[in-house]
């Protein structure tokens, strides 16, 4: 079995590599090698696993077709993209050339020499936009009232946002290949996910980079109240369900939310209460001005997926950032050296 995992040297992609290796697939990746930790990743695989792999910009149609009709893989998860909202908003045209262009690219490469591989492509909840329900806040988090409840796939689109935009239309074009030139694709719109090998950033990533920047003892930026609240969902619980569905026949076209669900919820000073605790240290922090496109509360309902795939998280949030605080500390002085932090 072959796999070609685009954004393989990023976060979700070098984890789904390591993963679907040991179940003894031969691994193929793509990455352009543009974002911050990638080649760190990159080196890491090239150190635990065999994989062969390209840099491309997923933009590139001709590279990318040519390497997807040489592989003509059985699965291909992709995952490559841009992946902050503020960098959407400074620049647009290239959120949507890596994020609406590149999801293109792939399915066009797909119908026209490798019909047969099946397609995960990593959506967003961003594609839900600034989330219209009533909701009540404590001193710590928000929350919905008792009368709402999560959000389903059955939630109105409102991009919102470039962001929003770009990877709401490729979710769209993903399902429509899908319906029209009955290639075999799945979108999966993800809520926060975090853990190791994720080197990241103020505006992605921000479980990890939180608790990189309490670890390195700087102050935390936080933008709005802190009390926003996400539902997280640790790495590997999201690549179990990458293989579950590589391996699940006649899933044309589904769309799932998938995230921690309100178990594994969250807000930024819950968080930072957290790592104090965890850490045993004062974590330091100045509240800013809130961002275009952020949403104060975003949970993720998962009926859906646990139904249809038999699956649910196995990882608690208070395990995960364990796991997250100690690969951190591993690798202190690399993450230093790759974000200057």
């Amino acid at each position: 079995m072959r796999i070609l995992i685009t954004g393989g040297a990023g976060f979700m992609g070098s984890n789904a590599a390591l993963f679907f290796q040991k179940k003894g697939w031969k691994i193929f990746i793509l990455d352009d090698f543009s974002r911050k930790g990638s080649k760190n990743n990159l080196d890491n695989l090239k150190k635990k696993i065999t994989i062969q792999w390209y840099k491309v910009e997923i933009s590139n149609y001709k590279k990318l077709s040519n390497i997807i009709s040489k592989i003509k893989p059985n699965l291909i998860l992709h995952c490559a993209g841009q992946v902050a909202v503020t960098k959407s908003v400074t620049n647009p045209r290239r959120d949507f050339n890596s994020n609406t262009l590149g999801t293109f690219n792939v399915l066009e490469s797909i119908r026209n020499f490798s019909k047969d591989s099946k397609l995960i492509f990593t959506s967003t909840n961003k594609v839900y936009g600034n989330i219209e329900k009533k909701i009540s806040s404590n001193e710590k988090r928000y929350f919905f009232r008792s009368s709402e409840k999560n959000i389903n796939e059955n939630y109105p689109l409102d991009f919102y946002s470039p962001y929003g935009c770009s990877k709401g239309a490729a979710d769209q074009y993903v399902r429509d290949y899908s319906r029209i030139y009955k290639l075999d694709t799945t979108v999966l719109r993800l809520s926060c996910i975090y853990g190791g090998m994720q080197y990241g950033i103020e505006d992605h990533g921000w479980i990890t980079w939180l608790t990189m920047l309490a670890i390195l003892e700087k102050e935390i930026k936080i933008f709005g109240d802190g009390k926003q609240v996400r539902d997280a969902l640790y790495i590997d619980d999201l690549v179990r369900l990458f293989y579950k569905l590589s391996m699940k026949k006649n899933v044309k076209s589904e769309i799932y939310n998938v995230g921690g669900s309100s178990k594994n919820s969250l807000s930024l000073l819950e968080l930072i209460n957290s790592l104090e605790k965890k850490l045993k240290k004062k974590v330091n922090f100045r509240k800013y001005n809130w961002r275009p496109g952020d949403q104060k509360i975003y949970i993720s309902n998962i009926s859906k997926v646990s139904k249809e795939l038999n699956w649910k998280p196995e990882i608690k949030i208070s395990q995960g950032l364990d796991r997250v605080i100690e690969w951190v500390k591993l690798n202190q002085k690399i993450i230093q050296k790759t974000l200057k932090i």
